[in-house]
């Protein structure tokens, strides 16, 4: 994996989001944080194009992103903080026969990876399962086993455990942690960051600090520490 911010830029009529972001992503496992609001969630949307700067370019494995959208999908895996807004279809078979039919057109290899995949995260017992039946965990992890069924080179997962208990908390964390793919991991939970590679800190649309956990960790608890208006 080689992901390239090249001087980003992204602002809306309101404000600035992300300014002068340069940087390069080859890690397994990177972490990202930050306050909300700080632009965090904007950096790892830039790099499927669900938004696009207003000035620089991202380059995921040397494509841009803004002349090569279809191709850089097809690499990079997305799974959303809220499940309800990736699961379109009321019955967890057909949600993920739905995404894969423009890669699979045959349906019985359709249902044989819906199957693997279900299996492979523990949840092949949901199948059939009506959606509006599923707790938020059951929810989350058919989402992300929508975007592991395309076989995706690199998984972006933002803010995943926001809406989980314990229990599927620490079963996300368990899968993510056996999956081949490079992750990068939006959250605001630090404990979850701690085996991880790489952790970029992002505060007021930049990259503020880019190090190993425990020195990212360490630095960021300082900062958030601190009165408003007196950052580091």
């Amino acid at each position: 994996m080689i992901i390239n911010f090249n001087q980003i830029f992204l602002e809306n009529p309101t404000r600035q989001i992300l300014r002068d972001v340069s940087l390069s992503l080859t890690e397994s496992r990177i972490g990202v944080i930050g306050a909300n609001g700080s632009g965090k969630s904007t950096l790892v949307r830039l790099i499927n194009g669900l938004v696009s700067p207003t000035a620089g370019s991202v380059v995921v494995n040397g494509l841009d992103v803004s002349q090569n959208l279809k191709l850089v999908r097809q690499l990079v895996g997305f799974v959303f903080q809220n499940p309800d807004n990736q699961i379109v279809f009321p019955v967890v078979s057909e949600d993920l026969d739905f995404g894969l039919k423009p890669r699979l057109p045959n349906a019985n290899d359709r249902q044989i990876r819906t199957k693997e995949t279900l299996a492979r995260l523990g949840i092949e017992k949901l199948y059939e399962r009506a959606v509006h039946e599923l707790s938020g965990g059951e929810k989350q992890l058919v989402a992300l086993a929508a975007v592991l069924s395309l076989e995706p080179e690199i998984l972006i997962l933002d803010e995943p455990t926001t809406q989980l208990d314990l229990r599927y908390r620490n079963r996300l964390m368990h899968i993510i942690s056996g999956l081949m793919q490079p992750v990068i991991f939006v959250t605001h939970d630090l404990d979850l960051l701690q085996d991880f590679d790489r952790v970029l800190v992002v505060d007021q649309g930049q990259i503020v600090h880019d190090g190993p956990p425990r020195q990212a960790l360490d630095w960021y608890v300082v900062h958030m520490s601190q009165p408003m208006g007196q950052g580091a």
